[in-house]
């Protein structure tokens, strides 16, 4: 029995994902193109599942909707498969997938991460989405919050399966990484974003800098790993508050690269206003890091175990974020045992727990047509 998995392009997380799936189900992990203009690494060379290109040197973007929908057409026919999972439906390759597959009676599985208040919603445009998504048999999803607002959309509960927001949480093996080297001899906090406006980074810094105001010479260090557009107006923010040999940015790291800083840092952070979900800290936690966390993040409700495994903070507030820094590096938190806690954790949140919902996932599909 034939699954195509359908991403838009297969980076290290939809590898690890596929692969473990590949390991109970015949699965074809289906591409829209092998080019992608987020520079992500290559995945790894050990595949337990079919890897396929609808294109191979072109942008997905650059062809026309009959273009897209004419090659999956081909694709889908010369598989066959029993049921076709797509990821998401609020673009043309999505809203193609689904089209496609309705019109050749594929039962489809919905992925999603999308939550209610990632933005705000209207009720014309609510109602088409759940039109469009009715015509999906089943989803896989991150966590509660978009379980719940799948239901809001239509989709019944029983046909809602979680797992979808994995990382190879053994590549981040605190054991082993803890070997690299140290880039710095100091206790330091660990962001890591594209610099972009919705990750919140302005906050993050004056957050920071209230903090070190408060503990001078003792301040743990803010590490921030990315770049983006934001870069220049970050550099600038950091010189205005005299932070330079405190706040570091060693720039855009593919995950191999981040390693060592996941390794060394004694807490992370994830500051973010709008955020799905925030697959960062799943690897965070996988390296054993207690983690201060934004409430917007879709995670949130999932991972973090307030008091136990970290905090959360609400991303407008910088004071409580200032507040949550001090607690964290003052010697009144037990970091060890919450660094336990996090990887504890985090263990059910692994690439067989994708597996997992996704073999539900495909029964229930096959069973409600």
């Amino acid at each position: 029995m034939t699954v195509v998995v359908i991403f838009h392009h297969i980076g290290p997380y939809h590898h690890a994902r596929l692969n473990s799936a590949g390991k109970i189900l015949d699965i074809v992990g289906m591409e829209w193109s092998a080019k992608e203009f987020y520079p992500w690494g290559n995945e790894d060379t050990d595949f337990w599942y079919k890897k396929v290109s609808l294109f191979d040197y072109t942008h997905w973007k650059t062809h026309s909707w009959l273009s897209l929908l004419s090659r999956l057409s081909k694709v889908l026919d010369k598989f066959k498969p029993r049921v076709v999972v797509v990821n998401g439906w609020n673009d043309f390759g999505s809203l193609i997938t689904i089209y496609c597959c309705a019109r050749k009676s594929i039962p489809i599985i919905l992925m999603s991460e999308s939550k209610e208040d990632d933005a705000p919603r209207q009720f014309i445009a609510e109602k088409i989405k759940g039109l469009i998504i009715k015509l999906c048999n089943s989803a896989l999803v991150g966590g509660s919050k978009h379980k719940s607002y799948l239901i809001k959309l239509g989709i019944p509960e029983s046909a809602i399966f979680l797992g979808y927001d994995v990382v190879n949480n053994n590549r981040f093996n605190p054991n082993i990484i803890r070997k690299l080297p140290n880039f710095y001899n100091t206790h330091f906090f660990l962001a890591v974003n594209r610099f972009v406006p919705k990750k919140n980074l302005h906050f993050l810094i004056s957050a920071y800098a209230k903090y070190h105001n408060q503990n001078k010479e003792n301040s743990w260090h803010l590490v921030l790993c990315g770049d983006g557009n934001l870069r220049l107006e970050l550099e600038n923010l950091i010189t205005k508050y005299k932070l330079k040999n405190f706040i570091h940015l060693p720039g855009f790291l593919q995950q191999e690269e981040l390693l060592p800083y996941f390794a060394h840092a004694s807490c992370f952070i994830h500051a973010s206003i709008q955020e799905q979900w925030g697959l960062v800290v799943n690897e965070a936690m996988a390296a054993g890091l207690p983690v201060l966390i934004s409430n917007r993040c879709g995670c949130y409700e999932d991972l973090i175990i307030e008091g136990v495994n970290g905090f959360g903070f609400d991303p407008e507030n910088v004071q409580q974020l200032t507040n949550l820094m001090v607690k964290m590096s003052s010697g009144e938190v037990d970091l060890n045992t919450m660094s336990h806690a996090a990887l504890e954790h985090i263990q059910k949140f692994s690439p067989d727990y994708f597996a997992q919902g996704l073999t539900q996932a495909v029964e229930y599909a096959l069973t409600h047509k």
